[in-house]
Protein backbone atom coordinates (compact mmCIF):
# COMPACT_ATOMS: atom_id res chain seq x y z
CA UNK A 1 0.00 0.00 0.00
CA UNK A 2 1.21 3.21 -0.71
CA UNK A 3 2.68 5.73 1.75
CA UNK A 4 0.91 9.02 2.25
CA UNK A 5 3.57 11.61 1.60
CA UNK A 6 3.21 14.87 1.65
CA UNK A 7 5.88 17.31 -0.08
CA UNK A 8 7.02 20.31 0.96
CA UNK A 9 4.72 21.89 -1.19
CA UNK A 10 1.82 20.65 0.33
CA UNK A 11 3.24 21.58 3.23
CA UNK A 12 4.40 24.92 2.85
CA UNK A 13 1.51 26.95 4.27
CA UNK A 14 1.77 25.42 7.60
CA UNK A 15 5.91 25.70 7.58
CA UNK A 16 6.42 29.15 6.28
CA UNK A 17 9.25 30.63 8.22
CA UNK A 18 7.78 33.70 10.35
CA UNK A 19 10.50 35.83 9.51
CA UNK A 20 9.95 35.63 6.02
CA UNK A 21 6.19 36.32 6.11
CA UNK A 22 4.39 38.99 3.93
CA UNK A 23 7.89 38.82 1.84
CA UNK A 24 8.00 39.19 -2.05
CA UNK A 25 9.20 36.28 -3.51
CA UNK A 26 10.21 34.52 -6.68
CA UNK A 27 9.06 31.04 -7.47
CA UNK A 28 11.29 28.34 -9.31
CA UNK A 29 9.01 25.83 -10.82
CA UNK A 30 8.74 23.83 -13.64
CA UNK A 31 5.93 20.85 -14.90
CA UNK A 32 6.27 18.69 -12.17
CA UNK A 33 5.85 20.97 -9.10
CA UNK A 34 2.32 19.77 -8.21
CA UNK A 35 0.40 18.65 -5.25
CA UNK A 36 -1.06 15.51 -4.51
CA UNK A 37 -4.03 16.65 -6.93
CA UNK A 38 -1.80 18.18 -9.21
CA UNK A 39 -2.55 21.71 -8.40
CA UNK A 40 0.37 23.53 -9.94
CA UNK A 41 2.73 25.23 -7.98
CA UNK A 42 2.74 28.15 -9.87
CA UNK A 43 -1.44 28.31 -8.60
CA UNK A 44 -1.11 27.76 -4.98
CA UNK A 45 1.23 30.31 -4.68
CA UNK A 46 -0.42 32.75 -5.68
CA UNK A 47 -3.10 32.70 -3.62
CA UNK A 48 -0.97 32.42 -0.50
CA UNK A 49 -1.27 34.44 2.16
CA UNK A 50 2.41 34.05 3.65
CA UNK A 51 4.02 36.14 0.84
CA UNK A 52 3.66 38.12 -2.15
CA UNK A 53 4.55 36.22 -5.65
CA UNK A 54 6.25 38.85 -8.33
CA UNK A 55 8.14 36.52 -10.59
CA UNK A 56 8.65 33.10 -11.94
CA UNK A 57 11.35 31.22 -12.43
CA UNK A 58 12.61 28.41 -15.18
CA UNK A 59 15.59 25.30 -15.35
CA UNK A 60 16.09 23.88 -18.58
CA UNK A 61 12.66 23.28 -20.38
CA UNK A 62 10.51 26.00 -19.10
CA UNK A 63 7.80 26.40 -16.06
CA UNK A 64 5.40 24.19 -17.84
CA UNK A 65 7.78 21.97 -20.28
CA UNK A 66 8.13 24.56 -23.52
CA UNK A 67 11.14 23.21 -24.75
CA UNK A 68 11.22 19.30 -25.85
CA UNK A 69 14.62 18.57 -26.82
CA UNK A 70 17.75 18.59 -24.88
CA UNK A 71 20.17 21.65 -24.52
CA UNK A 72 17.08 23.78 -26.02
CA UNK A 73 17.52 27.27 -24.62
CA UNK A 74 14.66 29.60 -24.00
CA UNK A 75 13.87 33.09 -23.04
CA UNK A 76 11.68 34.32 -20.87
CA UNK A 77 8.08 36.01 -21.17
CA UNK A 78 5.00 37.33 -19.36
CA UNK A 79 2.77 34.52 -17.39
CA UNK A 80 -0.74 34.80 -19.33
CA UNK A 81 -2.86 33.22 -16.09
CA UNK A 82 -0.80 35.60 -13.73
CA UNK A 83 0.64 38.34 -16.10
CA UNK A 84 4.06 37.91 -14.12
CA UNK A 85 7.03 38.21 -15.85
CA UNK A 86 8.70 34.35 -16.33
CA UNK A 87 12.87 34.47 -16.15
CA UNK A 88 14.55 32.08 -18.02
CA UNK A 89 17.41 29.80 -16.36
CA UNK A 90 18.34 27.73 -19.16
CA UNK A 91 19.53 30.03 -22.07
CA UNK A 92 21.71 33.44 -22.05
CA UNK A 93 20.82 33.61 -18.02
CA UNK A 94 21.42 30.34 -16.17
CA UNK A 95 22.62 32.09 -12.92
CA UNK A 96 20.33 35.11 -11.81
CA UNK A 97 20.87 38.23 -12.10
CA UNK A 98 20.95 41.33 -10.21
CA UNK A 99 17.93 42.75 -12.46
CA UNK A 100 16.18 39.58 -12.09
CA UNK A 101 16.12 39.67 -7.83
CA UNK A 102 16.31 43.36 -7.85
CA UNK A 103 12.02 43.11 -6.54
CA UNK A 104 11.81 40.53 -4.86
CA UNK A 105 13.34 39.05 -1.23
CA UNK A 106 13.46 35.78 -1.69
CA UNK A 107 13.47 32.23 -3.99
CA UNK A 108 11.21 29.60 -3.42
CA UNK A 109 12.45 26.22 -5.05
CA UNK A 110 10.06 23.64 -6.24
CA UNK A 111 11.84 21.07 -8.50
CA UNK A 112 11.04 17.41 -8.97
CA UNK A 113 14.64 15.96 -9.30
CA UNK A 114 14.96 12.24 -10.38
CA UNK A 115 18.40 11.45 -8.13
CA UNK A 116 21.43 11.52 -10.84
CA UNK A 117 24.19 14.33 -10.72
CA UNK A 118 23.42 15.02 -14.31
CA UNK A 119 20.25 16.57 -14.00
CA UNK A 120 20.60 20.19 -14.16
CA UNK A 121 17.55 21.19 -11.77
CA UNK A 122 19.92 21.01 -8.55
CA UNK A 123 22.42 23.31 -10.22
CA UNK A 124 20.10 25.31 -11.33
CA UNK A 125 19.37 25.14 -7.40
CA UNK A 126 22.92 25.80 -6.84
CA UNK A 127 23.53 28.98 -8.73
CA UNK A 128 20.23 30.27 -7.20
CA UNK A 129 22.01 30.00 -3.88
CA UNK A 130 24.85 31.62 -5.35
CA UNK A 131 23.02 34.61 -6.52
CA UNK A 132 20.84 34.80 -3.44
CA UNK A 133 23.99 35.14 -1.13
CA UNK A 134 25.60 37.78 -3.52
CA UNK A 135 22.30 39.75 -3.63
CA UNK A 136 21.64 39.09 0.38
CA UNK A 137 18.28 37.26 -1.00
CA UNK A 138 17.05 34.01 1.22
CA UNK A 139 15.92 30.80 -0.69
CA UNK A 140 13.63 28.25 0.62
CA UNK A 141 13.71 25.01 -0.79
CA UNK A 142 10.35 22.49 -1.01
CA UNK A 143 11.49 19.02 -0.49
CA UNK A 144 10.57 16.10 -2.95
CA UNK A 145 11.39 12.68 -2.71
CA UNK A 146 14.17 11.16 -4.45
CA UNK A 147 12.03 9.20 -6.99
CA UNK A 148 14.72 5.86 -7.48
CA UNK A 149 14.76 6.14 -3.60
CA UNK A 150 17.22 7.63 -1.23
CA UNK A 151 19.23 4.53 0.42
CA UNK A 152 21.73 3.99 -2.91
CA UNK A 153 24.48 5.92 -4.31
CA UNK A 154 26.84 5.08 -7.08
CA UNK A 155 29.44 6.35 -9.65
CA UNK A 156 32.64 7.90 -9.64
CA UNK A 157 32.30 11.52 -6.96
CA UNK A 158 33.23 14.08 -9.63
CA UNK A 159 37.04 15.77 -9.60
CA UNK A 160 37.46 19.26 -9.07
CA UNK A 161 38.64 20.24 -12.60
CA UNK A 162 35.71 18.78 -14.56
CA UNK A 163 32.72 21.11 -13.42
CA UNK A 164 29.69 21.73 -16.03
CA UNK A 165 26.33 22.15 -15.74
CA UNK A 166 25.71 18.46 -15.69
CA UNK A 167 27.69 18.38 -12.57
CA UNK A 168 29.31 22.12 -10.90
CA UNK A 169 30.45 20.35 -7.09
CA UNK A 170 31.60 17.73 -5.74
CA UNK A 171 28.78 14.49 -6.30
CA UNK A 172 28.64 11.51 -7.16
CA UNK A 173 26.03 10.47 -10.11
CA UNK A 174 23.59 8.37 -8.46
CA UNK A 175 23.52 10.41 -4.87
CA UNK A 176 20.56 9.48 -2.68
CA UNK A 177 19.44 12.75 -1.62
CA UNK A 178 16.74 14.82 -1.96
CA UNK A 179 17.01 18.38 -3.27
CA UNK A 180 16.31 19.90 0.39
CA UNK A 181 19.21 17.69 1.47
CA UNK A 182 21.65 18.80 -1.75
CA UNK A 183 20.81 21.80 -0.69
CA UNK A 184 21.82 21.37 2.84
CA UNK A 185 25.05 20.21 1.63
CA UNK A 186 25.86 23.20 -0.79
CA UNK A 187 25.13 25.73 1.35
CA UNK A 188 27.24 24.52 4.08
CA UNK A 189 30.44 24.11 1.69
CA UNK A 190 30.36 26.95 -0.47
CA UNK A 191 27.60 29.42 0.69
CA UNK A 192 27.74 29.56 4.22
CA UNK A 193 25.88 32.92 4.89
CA UNK A 194 23.35 32.38 2.89
CA UNK A 195 19.78 32.11 5.03
CA UNK A 196 18.50 29.11 3.29
CA UNK A 197 15.22 27.01 4.52
CA UNK A 198 14.16 23.79 3.54
CA UNK A 199 10.34 22.70 3.98
CA UNK A 200 10.47 18.92 4.53
CA UNK A 201 8.66 16.29 3.04
CA UNK A 202 6.44 14.35 6.03
CA UNK A 203 5.83 10.28 5.63
CA UNK A 204 8.50 9.75 3.08
CA UNK A 205 10.79 6.94 3.47
CA UNK A 206 14.62 6.41 2.06
CA UNK A 207 13.91 3.28 0.70
CA UNK A 208 11.18 4.51 -0.78
CA UNK A 209 10.78 4.57 -4.49
CA UNK A 210 7.82 6.95 -6.22
CA UNK A 211 5.51 4.37 -6.74
CA UNK A 212 5.13 3.97 -2.88
CA UNK A 213 4.60 7.53 -2.00
CA UNK A 214 0.90 7.92 -3.38
CA UNK A 215 1.99 10.79 -5.66
CA UNK A 216 1.08 11.42 -9.05
CA UNK A 217 4.06 11.03 -11.00
CA UNK A 218 4.32 13.86 -13.72
CA UNK A 219 7.37 13.97 -15.79
CA UNK A 220 9.92 16.59 -14.96
CA UNK A 221 11.10 16.95 -18.60
CA UNK A 222 10.24 15.61 -21.54
CA UNK A 223 12.58 12.57 -21.90
CA UNK A 224 11.90 11.80 -18.32
CA UNK A 225 8.16 9.67 -18.84
CA UNK A 226 8.43 7.39 -16.56
CA UNK A 227 10.02 6.05 -13.08
CA UNK A 228 11.53 3.03 -15.25
CA UNK A 229 13.21 6.16 -17.05
CA UNK A 230 14.55 7.32 -13.85
CA UNK A 231 15.57 4.06 -12.87
CA UNK A 232 17.94 3.57 -15.33
CA UNK A 233 19.10 7.28 -16.29
CA UNK A 234 22.26 6.88 -13.94
CA UNK A 235 23.80 5.27 -16.22
CA UNK A 236 22.21 5.59 -19.66
CA UNK A 237 22.21 8.71 -19.71
CA UNK A 238 26.37 8.35 -20.50
CA UNK A 239 25.00 7.75 -23.60
CA UNK A 240 24.82 11.46 -24.15
CA UNK A 241 28.94 11.67 -24.40
CA UNK A 242 28.99 9.30 -27.19
CA UNK A 243 27.53 8.66 -30.73
CA UNK A 244 25.15 5.98 -30.04
CA UNK A 245 21.56 7.28 -29.71
CA UNK A 246 19.98 7.05 -26.04
CA UNK A 247 16.91 6.69 -27.46
CA UNK A 248 15.59 10.09 -27.68
CA UNK A 249 13.29 10.84 -30.49
CA UNK A 250 11.40 7.32 -28.99
CA UNK A 251 9.08 6.43 -26.96
CA UNK A 252 10.96 5.01 -24.32
CA UNK A 253 14.51 7.17 -23.83
CA UNK A 254 16.91 6.64 -22.12
CA UNK A 255 15.07 2.24 -21.79
CA UNK A 256 16.16 2.02 -25.63
CA UNK A 257 19.27 2.71 -27.02
CA UNK A 258 21.62 1.81 -30.39
CA UNK A 259 22.82 2.57 -33.65
CA UNK A 260 22.87 1.99 -36.88
CA UNK A 261 25.55 -0.47 -37.34
CA UNK A 262 24.85 -2.37 -34.48
CA UNK A 263 23.95 -5.87 -34.26
CA UNK A 264 21.53 -6.79 -31.67
CA UNK A 265 22.04 -10.26 -31.04
CA UNK A 266 25.97 -9.57 -30.99
CA UNK A 267 25.66 -7.06 -28.47
CA UNK A 268 23.54 -9.06 -26.76
CA UNK A 269 25.88 -11.99 -26.27
CA UNK A 270 28.55 -9.08 -25.29
CA UNK A 271 26.59 -7.78 -22.45
CA UNK A 272 25.48 -11.08 -21.10
CA UNK A 273 29.44 -11.88 -20.54
CA UNK A 274 28.84 -9.13 -17.29
CA UNK A 275 26.85 -10.96 -15.56
CA UNK A 276 24.90 -7.34 -14.93
CA UNK A 277 22.38 -8.11 -11.29
CA UNK A 278 18.88 -7.32 -12.17
CA UNK A 279 18.93 -6.77 -15.41
CA UNK A 280 17.86 -8.25 -19.17
CA UNK A 281 18.20 -7.09 -22.18
CA UNK A 282 15.69 -7.35 -25.22
CA UNK A 283 17.34 -7.07 -28.93
CA UNK A 284 15.42 -4.90 -31.13
CA UNK A 285 15.57 -2.48 -33.54
CA UNK A 286 13.98 1.44 -33.78
CA UNK A 287 13.59 4.09 -35.67
CA UNK A 288 14.59 7.58 -33.89
CA UNK A 289 12.18 10.59 -34.63
CA UNK A 290 14.70 13.41 -33.68
CA UNK A 291 18.19 13.41 -32.11
CA UNK A 292 20.89 11.08 -33.32
CA UNK A 293 20.46 8.86 -36.16
CA UNK A 294 16.76 10.23 -36.76
CA UNK A 295 14.71 8.39 -39.83
CA UNK A 296 17.52 6.06 -39.50
CA UNK A 297 16.82 2.17 -38.51
CA UNK A 298 18.97 1.50 -35.63
CA UNK A 299 19.96 -1.68 -33.67
CA UNK A 300 20.42 -1.95 -30.04
CA UNK A 301 17.98 -3.30 -27.02
CA UNK A 302 15.78 -2.36 -24.26
CA UNK A 303 16.83 -2.22 -20.68
CA UNK A 304 14.24 -4.45 -18.69
CA UNK A 305 15.25 -4.16 -14.62
CA UNK A 306 14.02 -7.41 -13.35
CA UNK A 307 15.27 -6.30 -9.80
CA UNK A 308 15.35 -2.79 -8.64
CA UNK A 309 16.92 -3.33 -4.95
CA UNK A 310 20.17 -5.50 -7.32
CA UNK A 311 20.24 -3.33 -10.10
CA UNK A 312 23.31 -0.79 -10.47
CA UNK A 313 22.39 1.74 -13.19
CA UNK A 314 25.67 2.88 -13.55
CA UNK A 315 27.57 -0.08 -13.74
CA UNK A 316 25.38 -0.90 -16.63
CA UNK A 317 25.35 2.38 -18.55
CA UNK A 318 29.11 1.78 -18.39
CA UNK A 319 29.16 -1.83 -19.50
CA UNK A 320 26.83 -1.16 -22.22
CA UNK A 321 29.32 1.68 -23.13
CA UNK A 322 31.90 -0.66 -23.04
CA UNK A 323 30.67 -3.27 -25.08
CA UNK A 324 29.91 -1.04 -28.31
CA UNK A 325 33.48 0.22 -27.89
CA UNK A 326 34.96 -3.01 -27.92
CA UNK A 327 32.70 -4.54 -30.53
CA UNK A 328 32.61 -1.81 -33.32
CA UNK A 329 36.25 0.04 -32.60
CA UNK A 330 35.52 2.14 -36.12
CA UNK A 331 31.97 3.04 -35.56
CA UNK A 332 31.54 4.59 -31.82
CA UNK A 333 33.14 7.59 -31.21
CA UNK A 334 33.10 10.10 -28.20
CA UNK A 335 30.51 12.99 -28.74
CA UNK A 336 32.96 16.06 -29.19
CA UNK A 337 31.79 19.17 -27.45
CA UNK A 338 30.31 21.95 -26.64
CA UNK A 339 28.28 20.26 -24.56
CA UNK A 340 25.97 21.64 -21.78
CA UNK A 341 27.98 24.74 -21.82
CA UNK A 342 31.46 23.25 -21.87
CA UNK A 343 33.67 24.12 -24.67
CA UNK A 344 36.80 22.64 -24.04
CA UNK A 345 36.42 19.21 -21.84
CA UNK A 346 34.81 15.85 -24.00
CA UNK A 347 30.97 15.40 -22.88
CA UNK A 348 32.02 11.85 -21.70
CA UNK A 349 34.75 13.32 -19.41
CA UNK A 350 32.19 15.72 -18.19
CA UNK A 351 29.00 13.30 -17.33
CA UNK A 352 31.53 10.94 -15.64
CA UNK A 353 33.19 13.79 -13.65
CA UNK A 354 36.31 12.79 -14.45
CA UNK A 355 38.79 11.55 -17.14
CA UNK A 356 39.48 8.06 -15.59
CA UNK A 357 36.57 6.41 -16.54
CA UNK A 358 36.60 6.84 -20.12
CA UNK A 359 40.55 6.05 -20.45
CA UNK A 360 39.71 2.67 -18.54
CA UNK A 361 37.51 1.91 -21.47
CA UNK A 362 39.99 2.86 -23.94
CA UNK A 363 42.60 0.88 -22.87
CA UNK A 364 40.35 -2.06 -22.29
CA UNK A 365 39.88 -2.48 -18.31
CA UNK A 366 37.35 -4.68 -16.74
CA UNK A 367 34.18 -3.65 -15.83
CA UNK A 368 33.87 -5.24 -12.75
CA UNK A 369 37.70 -3.69 -11.68
CA UNK A 370 36.58 -0.48 -12.60
CA UNK A 371 33.84 -0.08 -10.23
CA UNK A 372 36.12 -0.89 -7.33
CA UNK A 373 37.59 2.71 -7.68
CA UNK A 374 34.80 4.36 -7.67
CA UNK A 375 33.30 2.23 -4.95
CA UNK A 376 36.00 3.61 -2.72
CA UNK A 377 35.45 7.43 -3.62
CA UNK A 378 31.87 6.82 -2.78
CA UNK A 379 32.75 5.21 0.78
CA UNK A 380 34.66 8.48 1.35
CA UNK A 381 31.69 10.97 0.26
CA UNK A 382 28.94 9.00 2.06
CA UNK A 383 31.35 8.83 5.12
CA UNK A 384 32.53 12.33 5.32
CA UNK A 385 29.76 13.83 3.69
CA UNK A 386 26.45 12.86 2.69
CA UNK A 387 25.61 11.20 5.67
CA UNK A 388 25.67 14.60 7.41
CA UNK A 389 22.68 16.06 5.27
CA UNK A 390 20.54 13.26 5.37
CA UNK A 391 16.59 14.53 7.36
CA UNK A 392 14.54 11.31 6.53
CA UNK A 393 15.11 7.79 8.48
Amino acid sequence: MSAIVKTGLDRVEALWPKHLLKADAGLVVHPASVNRHLVHASDIMASSKKFRLKAFFGPQHGIRGETQDNMVEWEGFRDKRTGLPVFSLYGETRKPGKEMLRDIDLMVVDLQDVGARYYTFIWTLGLIMEACLEAGKSVVILDRPNPIGGDRIEGPVLKEGFSSFVGLRPFPVRHGMTIGEIGLYLRDHYYQRLDLHVIPMSGWRRSAWFEDTGLPWVFPSPNMPTVDTAAVYPGMCLLEGTNVSEGRGTTRPFEIFGAPWIDPDGLLKRLGDYRLPGVLFRPLYFLPTFQKHAGKLCGGAQIHVTDRAKFRPFLTGVGIVKAIYDLYPQKFAWKQPPYEYEERLLPIDILAGDDRLRKDIESGSDLHAMEVWWREELRAFDRKVRRNYLLYS
